[in-house]
């Protein structure tokens, strides 16, 4: 998955469905995440997009959204914010979200 960052993130969420992993790479559940979101963009395909935010990194971008705590993960389609999670997510609940939104 592709870490983006505050310049690009506007152009990359704009259009389709998109989730955004606020993540650290010292979170150790965020480690956990990573892997459940690979199977979820394998299961769904290109109807989703799945892209990596570090807040180590772009601070500014997660304060923005009030990321207190990591692994957050903040669902957008055409740019607007639908569902925001935090902590852990299974697998089949990350697919059973977004599948509400996809075309």
């Amino acid at each position: 998955m592709e870490i983006i960052t505050e310049k690009e993130f506007q152009d990359k969420t704009k259009n389709g469905v998109v989730l955004i992993d606020f993540f650290a790479t010292w979170c150790g559940p965020c480690k956990m995440m990573s892997p459940i979101l690979e199977n979820v963009q394998k299961e769904i395909g290109d109807k989703l997009t799945i892209y990596k935010v570090d807040v180590d990194n772009d601070e500014k971008l997660a304060c923005s959204f009030g990321i207190m705590s990591i692994p957050t993960m903040i669902l957008f389609v055409n740019g607007q914010k639908k569902e925001k999670h935090v902590g852990l997510w299974a697998k089949q609940d990350v697919i059973d979200t977004v599948s509400k939104y996809l075309p």
